[in-house]
């Protein structure tokens, strides 16, 4: 008797550290452990509540269906809209270190952050700050990488630039002649800014014609588009905004009738202006961009040179 409960005890022990055992014809398995998943998806946030659901709603959306076996959830980074959604219409929107607690808390191991930023500028910086302090709160915690970041380096990186362009120049009108289409930004002092000038080359490398950039805050300025503008002799220009929801800076810094606007002062410049406005978010191929961008993340795709690529010398 003593034998038989002591090759129990030891089956048992064995089952707990390898997972099986094999006694006669029958295999016993241990039951898989699996960790908990999960996705956050972190946007600025809009108080725009159409544009919110048609964009990075919509975008969470279709994440959440090519990951089913994830937890998704959304936080904002801007405290100031998410106090005004509280105050305004009593919704309550987590920051991102609000919901990364919960995850924590919640028993989550595997985390993976997808920003819906355009470039790695400083929501991105700040966003990249937070995540630092939670490496050891889980297993895993990966942050995917906004729409425009590679530009296909040494044929070893993807060119985000040029993917993004060909989901972009589905929603573009047709142009006649003396017609253009002007795409804006956001910018700011971030050097990542720079990615905005890098974008006006490689629509000019994909043989695009009288498509242009320029930024709210950064560079190329609008000076700098009603110069193209001139030397093309364009007499028509649609404005289409270069981000992920159409909020103020679309519906107003672009298209608002205030004489300030960039359709009032191209107005004032002698061109006919047609206003697209509507968010990157709604657009199926940059909602598939964040998408391949989760899946990048959770593979970790990118992170390291190839091996016949020389290692960077660390310099003490």
């Amino acid at each position: 008797m003593k034998k038989n409960i002591w090759l129990i005890m030891t089956a048992f022990l064995f089952t707990l550290c390898f997972g099986a055992i094999s006694l006669g014809d029958k295999t016993y398995a241990a039951e898989a452990v699996t960790g908990k998943k999960a996705i956050l998806v972190v946007s600025f946030g809009t108080t725009y509540a159409d544009t919110r659901k048609v964009t990075t709603d919509a975008v969470e959306s279709k994440i959440r269906a090519a990951f089913p076996d994830y937890e998704v959830r959304h936080a904002f980074t801007s405290r100031i809209i998410i106090k005004k959604l509280a105050e305004r219409d009593g919704l309550q929107f987590d920051t991102e270190k609000q919901a990364l607690d919960k995850l924590k808390a919640e028993g989550y191991t595997d985390v993976i952050i997808q920003p819906l930023h355009m470039e790695a500028g400083d929501e991105y910086e700040k966003l990249m700050k937070v995540v630092a302090k939670y490496e050891k709160s889980f297993d895993k915690i990966s942050v995917g990488r906004p729409v425009l970041y590679y530009t296909g380096q040494e044929g070893e990186k993807p060119d985000d630039y040029l993917i993004a362009i060909k989901a972009v120049q589905t929603q573009f009108p047709k142009l006649g002649n003396h017609e253009a289409i002007a795409l804006m930004g956001h910018g700011g002092v971030n050097p990542s800014n720079a990615a905005y000038a890098a974008l006006q080359l490689k629509i000019q490398d994909a043989g695009l014609k009288n498509v242009f950039v320029f930024t709210v805050e950064g560079y190329p300025t609008f000076e700098n588009l009603v110069n193209e503008l001139k030397a093309n002799k364009i007499k028509k220009v649609t404005l289409m905004p270069l981000m992920l929801v159409a909020g103020d800076h679309a519906n107003e810094d672009m298209a608002g009738a205030d004489k300030e606007s960039f359709k009032s002062r191209l107005i004032a410049a002698g061109f006919q202006v047609e206003t697209y406005i509507h968010g990157l978010g709604e657009n199926t191929g940059v909602q598939d961009i964040y998408v391949q961008h989760v899946k990048d993340a959770m593979d970790n795709k990118y992170k390291e040179r190839s091996k016949e690529r020389p290692v960077i010398p660390v310099i003490d």
